[in-house]
């Protein structure tokens, strides 16, 4: 645990004090109380998910802030602040809205809520599942905006919507306790990317978002030293590990299958029936080193699917195996065996 200690260390003694009460004990009625204090408006009595499963990953509401004003400058800018070539981004190119969110901020702050080419939509970070998804943030006629509960369900993050108080599993973009329990958002097609290759691909007139207080946290610096190297996931994961492959390589993700990440950089370039998933090197693993731009290579994946327009981006994620392997028990992980 003196892992886990050291990378909350931010958020204090209490904090980790009420994980490890947590992590001993899921969701008692004590623990319930305390939710319904911190979110007032939350119908608990509504969910599709046993709460017990439901675990403080440290801070509380919103100890992990949500961007809800993002600053952005041009990729030229961002480059002269010290954004390094080998760093990953998120890329979100909508109706020629062309935008790059730092892994090294996403890092410390796990959601942005913003509105890119006329379409508001959420990007997400969780650092223990290195799940990087994009969801339209409209639902039934109306826009929610995101933030961090505090809480980890299979050590992914849980956000809520201020809307109704809704808790949602990231990993897959549903509601699982409050109001809209079973309601699911629409998850957009988006890169994970190095910024060289950002900078490469991207149209003219590309965003890159910065810190709004560069001081507010040690952006560029991994709070989750070794993570991907290590054999098993923090403590706050106790579900049962995949078979046949290591708890955090990273695979990739296209709804109920997966493929290794080993399997794609040896093959370079993998076809199952209309899907196309290619690897190249250039990006650092944001959750290797200390100091993110040092990282080990573990490259850059596209996926995208045959059509009569050609080759298009489709919907995937880049997740932990572990990860993919909790929500989705039957599904079929393909490796190099």
């Amino acid at each position: 645990m003196s892992k886990i200690v050291s990378n909350w260390r931010l958020f204090g003694a209490a904090a980790l004090l009420l994980a490890t009460i947590v992590l001993a004990g899921g969701a008692t009625a004590e623990v319930d109380a305390r939710w319904k204090r911190e979110f007032p408006k939350a119908d608990f009595s509504k969910h599709s998910v046993d709460l017990g499963e439901i675990f403080s990953g440290g801070p509380p509401r919103d100890g992990i802030p949500a961007i809800d004003k993002p600053a952005f400058v041009t990729a030229k800018e961002a480059a002269s602040k010290g954004l390094p070539d080998r760093e990953a981004v998120i890329a979100v190119a909508i109706n020629g809205d062309v935008r790059a969110y730092p892994l090294r901020i996403l890092m410390w702050h796990e959601i942005v809520n913003d509105t890119v080419g006329g379409v508001p939509v959420a990007v997400t970070f969780c650092p223990l599942c290195n799940s990087a998804v994009v969801f339209d943030r409209r639902l039934d006629g109306v826009t929610l905006d995101f933030g961090t509960t505090g809480r980890l369900r299979n050590s992914d993050l849980v956000m809520y919507d201020r809307q109704t108080e809704s808790w949602w599993q990231q990993f897959l973009g549903e509601a699982i306790v409050g109001t809209l329990t079973g309601k699911r958002l629409k998850i957009l097609p988006v890169r994970v990317e190095s910024f060289a290759k950002f900078k490469a691909r991207a149209a003219t007139g590309k965003k890159v978002l910065v810190p709004n207080d560069p001081s507010a946290r040690r952006y560029g610096h991994n709070p989750y030293a070794r993570y991907d190297s290590r054999s098993r996931p923090y403590a706050f994961f106790r579900g049962k590990m995949p078979t046949g492959i290591a708890p955090l390589e990273r695979v990739v993700v296209v709804g109920k299958q997966a493929w290794a990440l080993s399997l794609i950089k040896a093959k370079k370039k993998i076809v199952s029936g209309d899907l196309v998933i290619t690897w190249e090197s250039g990006q650092a693993s944001a959750l290797d080193t200390t100091v993110i731009a040092r990282g080990k290579d573990v490259g850059n994946v596209a996926v995208q699917r045959r059509s009569n327009k050609g080759l298009v981006d489709a919907v995937h994620d880049i997740s932990f195996a572990f990860a993919f392997h909790a929500f989705h028990p039957k599904g079929k992980i393909h490796t190099l065996n």
